[in-house]
């Protein structure tokens, strides 16, 4: 896959952390399946709707997997989709942009931009 950046919604207590700590294990679905799930910009729409809706206090992460090198697994998923997923901790240092989930006016998901603001 080309894709460079991928994203990850955590909650406030897991973005805290991550900052806090440097490193994240994943939230429980993660530590549960052995990998932390992540989206491509295209995919954070539905894994936002589908698994947080109705949640509040959620961030985003935007990801560089060029830095996790072979921590990096594409594979299938949702409605047979590639996915990127992660095989080993997240750490800070791979976060090229976080801030808080916001959506536009039509309701669509507005990923952070690599300066860490939501835009």
């Amino acid at each position: 896959m080309s894709d460079t950046v991928a994203y990850k919604i955590l909650t406030g207590p897991q973005l805290e952390e991550l900052v806090a700590a440097g490193i994240f294990a994943g939230a429980p679905v993660d530590i549960a399946d052995g990998y932390i799930h992540m989206s491509t910009a295209g995919q954070a729409q539905e894994t936002l709707e589908k698994h947080f809706a109705g949640q509040a206090d959620l961030h985003i992460a935007a990801v560089d997997l060029a830095a996790l090198g072979d921590a990096v697994k594409w594979e299938v998923s949702r409605g047979g989709a590639l996915f990127p997923h992660i095989y080993a901790p997240l750490p800070l240092s791979a976060v090229v942009a976080h801030g808080p989930v916001e959506t536009d006016a039509d309701g669509a998901l507005r990923l952070p931009d690599q300066r860490g603001q939501a835009g």
